[in-house]
């Protein structure tokens, strides 16, 4: 596996997203712990250093099940994390809060359920418009002097709340949407992550499945699936999408590989700086999805890949729309 750069920190340029592990997208089905925890091993044998999780995935059943997983490999591991989304001063579940005194009482129960000492890359889930970034950066800042936090790093934040956190404590990473479907952060977002020397974290790089090519219809979608108010998986947004999925297949065909391997192999082509978390609780899953680190597109296939036309669509309906800093 190859590595890329977050800022100071190094990662396996594929690491694995544990929010699924926690029933998102659906709770249909039931969990199997079981599974998520030979699929995280699974990962960290195929040389997968970087699990990503977070408080608000479940809520708090993703990190536990991430820290039965990688009990005695610690070392073996990059864990991030990311606070903010649960408010532990009576607003709970849901409640966006990155007071200082959130913050740090968040912190204590990520270690606990973790199992660990120290979260290596720790996110402000979502801006909070309610308190100034930079009371959110110092209370990290706090964290990193105290030996709990290593790295300190920003979800769906604007250019300007990235700088305004940079100045107050190094920002390591930004995580957001970044996939052949959404490619809007590569106007304005990652030139200034370049400027700065802060590493991209790509989350859903295959479209919340529908790069996979396994979706056809939203009709197998379970009730309670999110993704069946999400605007690019409704009506004739959604026919004119699997228009982007039919020509991954095709160029995947070429090389003999899946349409998620060619997905990320075009990903991974962006930059060293780059490291995008596909999510999985299948071990087939996280070994197909390893396996792009192999890949190679030629010239021609990345022109074509690099030509298809932006999903249609808004990336999330109106309410998730509003929780995100632009």
């Amino acid at each position: 596996m190859k590595y890329a750069h977050l800022g100071d920190l190094t990662v396996s340029r594929i690491g694995l997203g544990a929010m699924t592990m926690a029933g998102t997208y659906t709770s249909e089905g039931g969990l199997d712990d079981s599974e998520s925890i030979r699929t995280i091993r699974r990962a960290l044998d195929l040389g997968v250093t970087h699990i990503d999780t977070a408080e608000i995935y479940g809520p708090f059943h993703s990190e536990e099940v991430v820290g039965k997983a990688i009990a005695g490999r610690r070392d073996d591991v990059v864990i991030a994390s990311k606070f903010g989304l649960v408010s532990h001063s009576g607003g709970g579940p849901g409640t966006i809060d990155s007071s200082a005194a959130n913050v740090k009482a968040a912190v204590e129960g990520s270690l606990r359920r973790l199992g660990t000492d120290h979260i290596d890359l720790y996110y402000q889930h979502r801006v909070d418009p309610k308190t100034p970034i930079e009371e959110t950066a110092g209370a990290v800042a706090d964290l990193v002097a105290q030996g709990k936090v290593l790295h300190f790093g920003l979800s769906e934040a604007s250019p300007a709340t990235i700088r305004r956190a940079h100045a107050i404590h190094p920002v390591a990473a930004l995580q957001t949407e970044y996939s052949l479907w959404t490619r809007d952060v590569e106007d304005e977002t990652l030139p200034l992550l370049r400027e700065l020397g802060i590493g991209f974290v790509p989350y859903s790089p295959l479209g919340h499945g529908l790069l996979t090519g396994q979706i056809r219809t939203v009709d197998d979608f379970a009730d309670d699936d999110w993704r069946k108010s999400n605007p690019r998986f409704v009506g004739d947004n959604f026919t004119r999408n699997l228009a982007i999925v039919d020509e991954v297949t095709r160029i995947g065909a070429e090389i003999g590989a899946t349409p998620a391997q060619t997905a990320l192999a075009w990903l991974l082509t962006r930059g060293d700086d780059i490291a995008p978390i596909p999510g999985t609780r299948r071990v087939a899953r996280v070994e197909e999805n390893t396996a792009a680190d192999q890949l190679e597109l030629t010239p021609g296939q990345l022109d074509r890949l690099d030509a298809l036309t932006p999903a249609s669509g808004a990336r999330h309906n109106e309410a998730n729309m509003a929780s995100i800093d632009r």
